[in-house]
C-alpha cells in the first residue's frame, strides 16, 4: 500500500484550487447507485467516486457497461483521473474500481477504518491467513480530516461512521459526497444494522459533522430510492437536509433518531448483493483469483 496517492505530479503546479467542481453523475438503476466523476473543467483534473461493476447473481456474470460509460465520459472530456475514491465497502454493488484502474491508471482509496470491516468479514468468508487485514489491498487509506491535493482538486476526508465503521464522506470544494450516511431528504439516511454499525454513531456523524458544513454545500448521495412518481436524483444541500430529511433533521434528538433507526432496521431485509459485494469490496474491488480450472468463485456461507 502506498502512503500517498499515485498522481501526476506535474498537475500540481497549479496554485488555484477548484472551489466549485463540475460533477457528472451516472445512475445504475439495477443497484440504485450513483457513481460520480468530479472534475475541474479548466485544468481537467478529476476523480471518480463509487464506480460500479455490473453483476448478475443468477448466473454469476459480470460485465462493465456501467464502468465503461464513465471511461467514455472521461475520454470525451479529456480528463486526467488522479484517483478513485470509495465512500465505504458497499453492500449493494460490486466495485468497478479495478476495471477503471486498468483502463485509466487511477489507484483506489478508501477510509482508513476499512481495516475494521476486513476484520469482521474475513472470518465470515474464511479468507484465510493470506488475506491482509491492514487495508494494503488499496492504494491509499484516507484518515479523518486528511486533505489530498490532486491537481486543482482538494479532497477532504470526513469520517462518517454509523452505516459502517469505515464510511468516509468526501468534501471537494463546495460539493460533499456523503455515500450512504446521508441520502436525499425524502429518502433519509443509511441503515445501521450491518456488523459494527451504530445508529448513535451515525447520528453523531450526520448531525455533529455534516450538518455543521455551510448551508449551501451541495450534497451528492451514494444512492437514490425515489418514491413513486419521482425520477432518480443525485443532489440536495445541507440546508435542505437539515430542514426536511425524513429520518434525521437538525431538530431531531439522538434518542428520537436511535429509536426510529433501530426499529426500522429490524424490518429490513438484507441487501440482495450483500455477500458478493462485501467479499469483493473489502479486497479493493478484486474478484476472487481463478482456481485450478480457470474459474473464479464467490463464497456464500450457508446458515
Amino acid at each position: 500500500m502506498s502512503t500517498t496517492p499515485s498522481v501526476d505530479r506535474s498537475a500540481e503546479a497549479s496554485t488555484e484550487t477548484c472551489a466549485k467542481p463540475e460533477v457528472r453523475g451516472f445512475f445504475d438503476a439495477r443497484t440504485w447507485t450513483w457513481t460520480y466523476v468530479v472534475y475541474d473543467p479548466a485544468t481537467k483534473d478529476a476523480v471518480i467516486i463509487d464506480p460500479v461493476l455490473d453483476f448478475d447473481p443468477a448466473n454469476g456474470r459480470t460485465w462493465t457497461e456501467s464502468a465503461d460509460l464513465v471511461v467514455q465520459f472521461v475520454e470525451a472530456q479529456g480528463l486526467r483521473v488522479h484517483l478513485q475514491l470509495e465512500t465505504h465497502a458497499h453492500a449493494d454493488h460490486l466495485s468497478g474500481s479495478q476495471h477503471l484502474k486498468a483502463k485509466l491508471g487511477a489507484g483506489v482509496a478508501i477510509g482508513a477504518d476499512i481495516t475494521a470491516v476486513q476484520k469482521v468479514f474475513a472470518p465470515v468468508f474464511n479468507l484465510g491467513p493470506d488475506f491482509a487485514l491492514d487495508g494494503s489491498q488499496f492504494d491509499h487509506l484516507i484518515h479523518d480530516g486528511e486533505e489530498l491535493q490532486l491537481g486543482s482538486l482538494r479532497i477532504q476526508g470526513i469520517a462518517t461512521p454509523g452505516h459502517t465503521p469505515a464510511c468516509m464522506s468526501l468534501l471537494i470544494g463546495d460539493a460533499l459526497f456523503s455515500g450512504d450516511a446521508l441520502f436525499l431528504p425524502d429518502v433519509g439516511v443509511g441503515r445501521c444494522d450491518f456488523p459494527a454499525g451504530s445508529a448513535q454513531t451515525l447520528y453523531a456523524s450526520v448531525h455533529g459533522k455534516l450538518y455543521n458544513l455551510p448551508a449551501t454545500t451541495r450534497v451528492f448521495v451514494g444512492h437514490d430510492y425515489p418514491p413513486t412518481g419521482r425520477v432518480a436524483l443525485a443532489e440536495t444541500t445541507v440546508a435542505e437536509s437539515k430542514a426536511h430529511n425524513v429520518h434525521l433533521r437538525e431538530s431531531s434528538t439522538q434518542d428520537e433518531f436511535v429509536a426510529f433507526r433501530t426499529g426500522r432496521d429490524k424490518g429490513l431485509a438484507a441487501p440482495r448483493l450483500l455477500l458478493p459485494s462485501i467479499q469483493v469490496n473489502i479486497d479493493a474491488g478484486r474478484l476472487p483469483k481463478p482456481e485450478a480450472n480457470g474459474k473464479s468463485y464467490l463464497k456464500i456461507p450457508l446458515r
